[in-house]
């Protein structure tokens, strides 16, 4: 596996959450690094140049190499919003979710996509926010 190459940096997440020019965009990132940081009780960070990540956590490589990545975190991206580490429920071969209880919060979250590794929102409008901290919390639980 090839190392990562988005990293952490120094930069300013306010800052960098205050350059997005659609403003409902910007409000919704505001709302969502909040609930975000609620949640994992950890700041916020810039990975790379345009991540927002929360937490941090260790992973190795098989080579052995160790890295470091957020716990969980969102870009703003110009089509929608990219949520990181949400995506933990399994597919099946038919397209539908391994069920053990979770299907009720993807039922509930409202209007979104799913696709490498990522939830994908166009506003935050289009979801209902209490799920989407249920699933922020439970995403964490199966990390930990």
């Amino acid at each position: 596996m090839a190392e990562l190459k988005t990293k952490l940096t120094k930069a300013n997440v306010e800052k960098f959450l205050k350059t997005i020019k659609d403003e409902q965009k910007r409000k919704d990132c505001f709302v969502i690094a909040e609930i975000m940081e609620r949640a994992t009780k950890s700041k916020p960070e810039m990975w790379g140049a345009s991540i927002v990540g929360f937490g941090r956590r260790k992973y190795t490589y098989a080579n052995g190499k160790e890295g470091e990545w957020m716990v969980i975190g969102f870009a703003p991206r110009k089509q929608n919003i990219a949520l990181y580490g949400l995506k933990i429920f399994k597919m099946t071969t038919s397209g539908l979710k391994e069920d053990k209880g979770e299907n009720d919060f993807l039922l509930k979250l409202g209007k979104y996509k799913e696709g490498g590794g990522c939830l994908y929102i166009n506003r935050l409008s289009d979801i209902n926010t209490k799920e989407l901290e249920k699933i922020i919390k439970l995403a964490l639980k199966r990390q930990t």
